[in-house]
């Protein structure tokens, strides 16, 4: 966007009073058609509404002080209109959340089954669902599915034991970046994860956009969607498995023994990792920092943690 100059630049400046606006005057164009030099193009102040109005299929996304064009996920993960909303709860369909108007008629028996399957619903304005039916019927209702089907804790567990290897798992505590999902999935598969555990409520779930991020390794990283991330460590716990909070006020990560069975978990991006959880958790690992920033990016907090217990099942497989 071109900038306007200071206004009291400008005031510098005596113009005619014929002259309005911050263009050329007649007299700067005379001298410049007598020095054969064409004038400056100048660019609007502001964008043209074309550029400035997002379409029904995407939105606006600050980036490096330039407003770029996100596309929004393909109208294959969401389901519009109530039947279809029905249908797909009844066949255990993956759902990430319903957006709804209103709780009336048919609805409270869809509200009924999204709640006994503990999917999040959000209520939203009729305008709102308007713009993501794009002009289809959408009575009130939209599912938003996930294209990529989850796996269990069991799964996961499963996973570990064909490899006839100590469960090596990562939860991320309401994560809701795709990107830093998709860096996280990357950096478990290629450090030889089992697994990654995420919570139904205040989480991304499994998007194309993760997908690219992840740069393929969706395909290969089980994710288990859980409703309590709290009484799923429990559960881990009862396994044997230890589990540590990446987070402040703990251990540095390098000094902590985090070679047998683990699950580290992971803070949401404003947050770190929530208090419950963080009590749940058997020990906290720390990452010094000496800088005037005193905090990682989540995926490569992350990263960071797990490389760690790579390198420390590594020495120890050296060592039997």
């Amino acid at each position: 966007m071109a900038k306007v100059k200071n206004r009291r630049d400008n005031h510098n400046i005596k113009r005619p009073k014929s002259h309005a606006g911050y263009g050329e005057s007649a007299g700067t164009r005379e001298m410049r058609e007598n020095s054969g030099r064409k004038a400056p193009e100048r660019k609007p102040a502001g964008r043209s509404a074309s550029e400035r109005r997002p379409s029904a299929s995407g939105n606006y996304k600050d980036r490096g002080g330039r407003r770029e064009f996100e596309e929004r996920e393909a109208d294959t993960n969401i389901i519009i209109g109530r039947n279809p909303v029905t249908e797909a709860l009844k066949a255990g369909r993956e759902v990430d959340k319903l957006l709804v108007t209103s709780r009336e008629g048919s609805m409270i028996k869809i509200l009924a089954m999204a709640k006994a399957q503990g999917i999040p619903v959000m209520y939203v304005e009729k305008a709102a669902l308007d713009r993501i039916a794009q002009g289809k019927a959408h009575q009130g209702v939209c599912a938003y599915v996930s294209p990529y089907d989850y796996a269990t804790v069991d799964d996961i567990l499963a996973n570990a034991a064909e490899r006839d290897e100590d469960p090596f798992i990562i939860i991320l505590d309401g994560l809701e970046d795709p990107h830093n999902l998709g860096a996280i999935m990357r950096t478990a598969e290629c450090a030889g994860a089992h697994g990654i555990i995420i919570p139904k409520r205040h989480s991304c779930g499994l998007t194309e956009t993760v997908a690219k991020a992840s740069a393929g390794a969706i395909e290969y990283m089980p994710v288990a969607k859980v409703t309590n991330i709290a009484q799923t460590i429990d559960e881990l716990k009862d396994r044997g498995i230890w589990v540590a909070a990446c987070d402040m006020g703990g251990a540095e990560y390098y000094r902590t023994d985090m070679s047998g069975k683990i699950a580290v978990v992971i803070g949401s991006e404003g947050f770190g990792v929530s208090k419950l959880v963080k009590e749940k958790c058997d020990f906290v690992v720390s990452m010094p920092m000496v800088g005037r920033i005193t905090s990682l990016n989540a995926s490569n907090a992350a990263a960071v943690v797990i490389y760690e217990i790579r390198k420390q099942r590594d020495t120890r497989s050296l060592h039997m």
